[in-house]
């Protein structure tokens, strides 16, 4: 446990160092991006001025860049699977048309909003008891802040402070006001890839009590182009913990992508375990669209 904390921890402040650095590079690159700080909710980017699709969706790393200003994106899961046996139990997952609603309230500002829509989930013990929860998740407020990158240069930095509410039913969610702050980076690689940094804390309830403890994350996801307007990407992504008989929670991750058009994009993927405590396997599918 020491151990996973120290490594979150050294990923974190790896991070917080790397940023600057990669941001006073990303300066000296030297570009001449359009004056769009006038624009905001009301008062819509033009379309010729708008940056690239980047949603926060397939992988779990999020994205430094943030939707335009006047702009709105939906991100949408059509199905999402998840299959766990730990020991003699087995949980089965069916989470379908869960969504993160965004909407650019500043040139480097948006506002998300996510909902964990109908949850099914069936659970049978070793014994060969079944029970079945269904019902809706918890509801997330998001604020994305690109501190610099969303328009030039070859980084991106971002902060997204979120909170979750419980509004979840059928014993679906923890029951509780939970919270925390994700760290994105981006940064442009040759030969076009695309590499995703994420370091997180949050505070979450226990699972056994009303007392809450800290968690952090750490992930990186690698993307580049396959053919046309196919992309793909791979990450790893961890989770540590620090409640009590609790193990860290690992997995790699693998997806396509495919840009329908400039402001659609369809998604395929699989989150594989590999860690005892993370779940075996999780296919999904979904859509981003931006309007």
């Amino acid at each position: 446990m020491i151990l996973s904390e120290l490594n979150s921890g050294l990923f974190l402040v790896g991070v917080l160092i790397a940023a600057p650095a990669a941001r006073a590079a990303a300066q000296e690159a030297g570009s001449n991006p359009p004056d769009k700080s006038s624009y905001n909710l009301f008062n819509p980017v033009p379309e010729d001025l708008m940056r690239d699709l980047s949603p926060d969706r397939p992988d779990v790393t999020e994205s430094p860049y943030t939707v335009d200003a006047g702009h709105y994106q939906l991100e949408m899961d059509f199905a999402n699977f998840t299959y766990d046996k730990t020991g003699g139990t087995t949980t089965k997952t069916w989470d379908v048309g869960d969504f993160n609603f965004k909407a650019g309230l500043l040139n480097n500002v948006d506002l998300q909003l996510v909902y964990d829509d109908y949850l099914n989930v069936h659970t049978q013990d070793s014994s060969g008891k079944t029970t079945t929860q269904s019902g809706f998740g918890d509801f997330t407020t998001r604020l994305k802040i690109n501190l610099w990158g969303d328009d030039d240069g070859t980084t991106a930095f971002a902060l997204l402070p979120y909170i979750t509410f419980p509004t979840g039913t059928d014993g679906l969610g923890n029951g509780s006001v939970e919270g925390g702050v994700i760290l994105p980076l981006g940064v442009s690689l040759p030969l076009d890839f695309d590499l995703s940094l994420e370091t997180a804390a949050s505070y979450i309830k226990n699972a056994g009590d009303s007392s809450y403890h800290e968690e952090f994350i750490a992930s990186a996801s690698l993307d580049h182009q396959i053919i046309g307007k196919l992309s793909g990407f791979v990450e790893f992504f961890s989770n540590f913990t620090t409640e009590s008989h609790s193990s860290w929670v690992g997995t790699v991750d693998t997806g396509l992508e495919y840009l329908v058009t400039k402001n659609i994009q369809l998604d395929l993927d699989c989150y594989f375990g590999v860690t005892h405590a993370a779940p075996n396997f999780n296919p999904f599918a979904g859509i981003t669209v931006r309007f």
